[in-house]
């Protein structure tokens, strides 16, 4: 059986787990009603649509 020559080093261990432990930025899509900036799947806080239905009405900023 395989047994390894050494301990595995923390910074080497590390560097190796790290590498799969990157946050990756949220995928943002245009909205097709009013053009903001929003995630896959989820409805537009700025207008309320989603897939071409008003499903909620917006929350004015005054």
């Amino acid at each position: 059986m395989a047994v390894p020559r050494a301990k595995t080093s923390k910074a080497r261990t590390r560097r190796r787990q790290g590498i799969n432990m990157r946050l990756t930025a949220p995928h943002l899509v245009e909205c097709a009603n009013c053009g903001n900036l929003i995630m896959y799947h989820h409805v537009c806080p700025k207008c309320g649509f989603y897939r071409g239905k008003q499903v909620i009405t917006p929350e004015s900023d005054s």
